[in-house]
């Protein structure tokens, strides 16, 4: 049961409404109490009626209301704010009798504390003065220019340079679900419809949105997503029909169907849900995005989220992103670069000429070399994003520095590509356009070092603009000027100390001692008195600081028009210069994955057309990196009459190794990418299914036992013979005989029925019978060698069942104290001579019950360090044990 909590807020007279159930609070207005303080707004100062008005129009987000140098927030924002940026919650004044609780940032910085609010899943509203301050009459004239959501930033401060930052939109009915993503810093839109919800729940851990659109009256799909704000929309801006209309005046079509999207219901729906929720935010044109790509779930190799997750393959277990398999492969050199090869490696193709050709180009790379291709893209900045605050207007002058360098280079990286013989890297170097017109207006018209902001001038180069090299020849010789005045009233006055100078409160002036003060001429106009000298203005300064101080106000102007008109006509090739910075992001991918593949040993994958996956010398890519020792190389062999590898062997022996390295493998070769491997022959597989290890998940009242199993009906029922699965000891969390029977069910299901290439580890050895009964099974099993106490691993997979388990040498490396130990070990003979073994150690499957039951503790304590188990632990093992009696 969900109950809703609500507070009104007597001054703003808004009502806060806040779900108990876990999701962010959601902020709504009430038309009532909004009527009435309407009709009380005479109560309040005419600045403050202009804030509750603008604040009523955003009543569910945080409002930075611009006041000078400051970004202020008033009354409920305050205190939010206040608590959310642990900044001074103080007061101003009164209004309507009470006071005004308030809170505000510094303009200056103002992107640090956006920031700090956006990774707390909040919206701004930016609301921005229109009118000079000093000839307004009455309060300033504001407006709100754009609202920062999670899903909509383009900032550089905001983003993180080398993930896309998408919104998300979700439009479901019984047909299935259209997902619609847009990546606003890049103008990179993409929709597709996947059925059920397990497809919807792949397709959002696949693309990890910032922000999530659902209509009011859908409910969300039922997913772990830690960086995505749920936003609740009308459900008209889910209506198919006004979708259309408002992508084809987007993107400036008839229709849809040049986009292959037409017949996507779904899908156009959720891309107009996207596209309206923008242009309300922005409020402003969208020129960058240009059109929709259609990404179809059957041209993909899809992996569900525990696959994902399992696989580690961006962020490891602990949720950190060291010790993956994007922090081994990913050495771009640009921001666009990574970004590319992380939706490379987020959505792998099934496409087996795509995938060829770049191989291909990584073989033509290694072949030719790459080191002057990457010379040229080191340091390059982020042309994509750079593109995106051109078009939106709000680029800052290093903006266009950075991309002028860019464009510098590109004659120098096409030279280079014309030289590949290669179909893909010819493709990129077509793409990449010369730009000599904007890389020239561009070298003409910024300067070298320009400053920060175009408020502080002196972005526009000399010599672009007439005008505005008189006005700064003006504004500059007014030091000459005044060292002129200075010496010439000091002739004239016989006053030795006296100085010309300057300041921004008092403009210009003529200071004078105190004890000369007397001394002034007559024409001396005194300006201000201090406590120690006097400052005066004549008829000549005060003529001469009307100039100057008009002709910088002039040449600020001026340049304002200058910067705005440059940002137009560089826009003015916004398309072919988008597909430039997209060619520039894949060759960076691929030159990358060249160097990692010499760096690291990799090879070229085979990708048969027959089912099956041949890998030789076969190396995990993250563990072989963070080993000191040598890694231990294996092979596996897998076809039709050969679909499942039974894998035994001990805890800590390497099975889960072995069978993530192989998934790896495959996914690195559906990437694009060389392979960790001597050779390796792939055939077409459509999914990636992993069930290795679980956990309590205790927040949605799920047990090991039940994630674990929910994640084996998952492979159960999708799996086909294209597919990979990987199943870890399945049944390991419940009773020994339940598990058992568990195992044995799902390993014949996968066998018959599913016939999936399946590598299936278990501790059951009774399962090693399996291939008597099903030839398309084999068992394999990774080695270890005993020497009294001791026990090594030598982490090599051979043929065949292993012979024994090995679990108390385990538990004893792990740390269980001696004395358990023994008692085990004690217990175990005594099982095994009621059972009438006796065989030296060499055990069959039906004498190992004690171990099998076992299992589930030794597990657990396989995770522990030596000498760290607590007295507690001892017992608690000694106690399950003695159950086994």
């Amino acid at each position: 049961m969900h109950c809703t909590l609500v507070r009104y807020d007597s001054v703003s007279g808004a009502v806060f409404k806040a779900a108990s159930h876990g999701q962010l609070p959601i902020y709504a207005p009430s038309p009532i109490l909004m009527a009435q303080n309407a009709g009380e707004a005479v109560q309040h100062t005419p600045m403050m009626q202009q804030y509750l008005r603008i604040k009523a129009e955003h009543p569910h987000i945080l409002v930075f209301y611009r006041m000078g140098d400051f970004y202020e927030l008033f009354y409920e924002d305050a205190r939010r704010a206040a608590a959310l940026l642990d900044i001074t919650l103080t007061t101003r004044g009164q209004s309507a009798g009470e006071p005004i609780p308030m809170a505000g940032v510094p303009v200056h910085s103002v992107e640090a504390y956006l920031a700090r609010l956006v990774r707390q899943g909040e919206s701004v509203a930016i609301c921005e003065q229109l009118s000079d301050p000093a000839t307004a009459k009455g309060p300033v004239d504001r407006q709100v220019v754009r609202i920062v959501t999670p899903g909509t930033l383009t900032d550089e401060g905001l983003l993180d340079e080398r993930q896309d930052n998408l919104l998300v939109a979700v439009h479901a009915d019984d047909a299935g679900y259209g997902i619609a993503a847009l990546e606003l810093s890049s103008g990179r839109f993409t929709v597709s419809e996947v059925q059920g919800p397990e497809g919807a729940a792949a397709e959002l851990d696949r693309l990890q949105p910032a922000e999530l659109l659902v209509g009011e009256e859908q409910s969300p799909p039922d997913l772990e997503l830690p960086r995505a704000r749920l936003t609740r929309r009308p459900a008209w801006h889910f209506d198919p029909d006004t979708a259309t209309r408002l992508l084809t005046r987007q993107f400036a079509t008839h229709d849809l169907s040049g986009f292959g999207c037409q017949s996507m219901t779904l899908a156009i729906a959720a891309a107009g849900a996207v596209l309206q929720y923008v242009q309300e935010t922005q409020r402003t044109t969208l020129p960058h995005i240009r059109g929709l790509q259609v990404e179809q779930p059957s041209d993909l190799l899809v992996l569900d989220p525990a696959t994902r997750r399992n696989l580690e393959l961006e962020r490891n277990l602990a949720g950190g992103q060291e010790h993956t398999l994007l922090a081994v492969v990913d050495r771009t050199l640009t921001p666009m670069g990574g970004r590319c090869l992380r939706r490379w490696m987020a959505q792998p193709l099934r496409g087996r000429e795509a995938l060829r050709r770049r191989h291909q180009a990584i073989g033509q790379l290694l072949e030719d070399g790459f080191e002057a291709l990457q010379a040229q893209l080191r340091g390059m900045g982020d042309m994509e994003r750079i593109l995106t605050r051109i078009a939106l207007r709000s680029a800052r002058p290093r903006d266009l520095t950075a991309l002028r360098a860019v464009l510098e280079r590109l004659p120098a990286v096409r030279t280079e590509l014309a030289t590949r013989d290669s179909p893909l890297l010819g493709s990129l170097g077509e793409r990449i356009a010369s730009h000599e017109g904007v890389q020239s207006l561009l070298a003409r018209a910024v300067v070298e070092q320009p400053p920060t902001l175009v408020r502080d001038g002196g972005v526009i180069a000399e010599g672009f603009d007439t005008e505005l090299d008189e006005l700064r020849t003006l504004s500059e010789n007014a030091d000459q000027f005044l060292i002129e005045l200075e010496a010439r009233e000091r002739e004239r006055t016989g006053i030795a100390n006296l100085k010309v100078a300057y300041n921004r409160v008092h403009g210009y002036y003529i200071e004078i001692s105190r004890s000369q003060a007397q001394h002034a001429p007559h024409d001396y106009t005194r300006r201000q008195t201090l406590k120690g000298a006097e400052r005066f203005i004549t008829p000549e300064l005060k003529q001469f600081e009307d100039q100057v101080l008009s002709a910088r106000e002039r040449a600020l102007n001026r340049e304002r028009r200058l910067y705005d008109d440059l940002l137009a006509q560089v826009a003015a090739d916004l398309p072919a210069l988008q597909l430039t910075a997209q060619a520039l992001a894949e060759l960076d991918a691929i030159t990358n994955l060249a160097e990692r593949a010499q760096r690291l040993d990799y090879r070229s994958p085979e990708l048969m057309n027959q089912v099956g996956l041949e890998i030789e010398g076969g190396r995990h890519p993250v563990v072989e990196q963070v080993l000191s020792e040598p890694f231990v190389p294996n092979d596996i062999h897998l076809d039709p009459q050969r679909r499942m590898l039974l894998v035994t062997g001990p805890n800590m022996g390497g099975k889960s190794t072995y069978m993530r390295q192989v998934a790896l493998i495959t996914l690195l070769a559906h990437i694009g990418s060389y392979v960790p491997a001597d050779r390796a022959a792939i055939g077409p597989f459509d999914r990636i299914f992993t069930r290795i290890g679980a956990a309590d998940e205790l927040a949605s009242g799920r047990s090991t036992f039940m994630v674990e199993m929910t994640e084996a009906a998952n492979i159960l029922n999708n799996a086909s013979e294209h597919s990979l699965v990987l199943m870890d000891e399945i049944g390991r969390g419940t009773s020994t005989f339940d598990g058992l029977s568990l195992a044995w069910a799902c390993a014949e299901q996968l066998v018959e029925v599913n016939r999936a290439l399946t590598l299936f580890a278990t501790h059951y050895f009774e399962l090693t019978t399996l291939p008597e009964q099903h030839p398309t099974a084999a068992n394999v099993h990774t080695e270890a060698i005993e020497h009294g106490e001791h026990i090594v691993f030598l982490h090599s997979v051979k043929d065949g069942p292993a012979s024994q388990s090995y679990g108390l040498q385990v538990a004893r490396l792990a740390g269980v104290p001696r004395g358990v130990i023994e008692r085990a070990r004690q217990r175990l003979l005594e099982l095994e001579q009621q059972t009438g073994a006796g065989d030296g150690g060499q055990r069959t499957p039906q004498l190992s019950l004690f171990e099998q039951a076992a299992h589930p503790v030794l597990d657990r304590l396989d995770r522990i360090e030596p000498d760290h188990v607590t007295p507690r632990q001892a017992l608690d093992l000694l106690y399950e044990l003695k159950q086994l009696q």
